[in-house]
């Protein structure tokens, strides 16, 4: 791979994929405000670097749910990963196993998330669009257990499918091998035609419940034990209170890549305040936007356990299959070490809050 970091990926990938694939990975909603904002929090954000630390060892490994991981960086559920490339989801979990980290497999992969279980070992947790069909939801649930995933993770911020409009100037349509594999026992494929509420991709994500509430969250839990339940999709200090008042293991703090409403914040601005709302009563995790080591560092400093990427691993698949999801993570682990040891934090237990400052000097 020719990228020296994860910023330079999307080029490259640019020239390995057709346009209606490609723009379906790499757009946001509408204007795509949200999307780039999320680049450009990151950025406004200082690094308040100590020195004359011992910093000769660096370890950037963490548990994750009582889970060790090798490195503060998981990866987020992406769907139709064979778009990308042949192998697909199964190229990335082995990726991820390598790596020592783990990777969320999306309701809507193109491999069957017992494939995916067979390809590599390690943790691997499920990532839950639930269904308008509850018995549904319960199937995918039970697979994932007897699969030996080990956590099950609801993305809450898809009721609606967001207005992707590169997608629909592109009239996107899938080969008939890219199709939800997961699902194929409880859809048509003739639903995954084009709808009225986005193209071919959008439609089986159109078939998550848009009536899901708190109560189905309860539901869900229930169902899932003794699986932890993350939701992911939380923006707000209200929702993250709800989140804990219901029980679950864990938060994502995601605008779903500026996928889905434009105009809602940056993850990484509304991470505070949903750390603060959660008082440590479930662990907090954050995506959208890290392209850096030194955007894990500062996600970490405001409170989150782990980051998850998506983007750059599917770019790194496009370009080199498993090969190059393992040069993303490896190019990413050695920008954490460096910005771990440049700020004099030799462990994930020593980056806090007093390492980042928040907008400008003058604040």
């Amino acid at each position: 791979m020719k990228a020296v970091n994860l910023l330079e990926l999307e080029d490259l990938a640019r020239e390995r994929l057709p346009q209606g694939p490609f723009d379906f990975i790499a757009g946001g909603a509408e204007d795509e405000v949200t999307l780039r904002a999320n680049r450009e929090a990151f950025q406004r954000i200082q690094l308040r670097p100590r020195v004359l630390v011992d910093v000769s060892t660096v370890d950037p490994s963490t548990e994750v749910l009582g889970r060790r991981v090798e490195l503060p960086v998981l990866l987020a559920p992406v769907a139709l990963q064979r778009l990308a490339h042949d192998e697909g989801e199964l190229a990335s979990a082995r990726a991820a196993e390598a790596a020592g980290t783990v990777m969320v497999l999306s309701t809507v992969s193109t491999c069957t998330l017992e494939d995916v279980a067979a390809a590599a070992g390690g943790h691997k947790w499920f990532q839950l669009y639930p269904l308008r069909n509850k018995e549904g939801t319960e199937r995918l649930i039970s697979r994932a257990k007897a699969a030996g995933y080990t956590a099950i993770c609801v993305t809450a911020d898809v009721p609606w499918l967001g207005r992707r409009e590169a997608d629909i100037r592109n009239n996107l349509q899938f080969g008939a091998d890219i199709v939800p594999a997961n699902l194929l026992d409880e859809i048509r494929l003739a639903d995954l035609a084009s709808g009225p509420r986005g193209p071919a991709g959008g439609a089986a994500a159109g078939l998550s419940d848009p009536g899901l509430d708190w109560d189905g969250i309860d539901w869900i839990r229930s169902v899932s034990s003794p699986l932890p339940v993350l939701v992911k999709g939380i923006l707000t200090a209200e929702d993250a209170r709800l989140a804990v008042e219901h029980g679950v293991e864990g938060v994502i703090v995601s605008n779903h890549g500026g996928r889905q409403l434009d105009g809602a914040p940056a993850s990484i601005e509304a991470l505070p305040e949903v750390v603060a709302a959660v008082e440590g009563r479930a662990e907090v995790l954050l995506d959208s936007g890290i392209r850096r080591g030194t955007d894990v560092l500062k996600a970490l400093a405001l409170g989150a356990r782990a980051v998850l990427i998506g983007r750059p691993y599917i770019w790194g698949l496009a370009i080199d299959g498993e090969a190059g999801v393992s040069s993303v993570l490896s190019m990413l682990r050695e920008e954490i070490e460096l910005a771990m040891a440049l700020s004099g934090c030799p462990t994930v237990a020593d980056i806090d809050r007093s390492r980042v400052r928040l907008g400008s000097p003058a604040e």
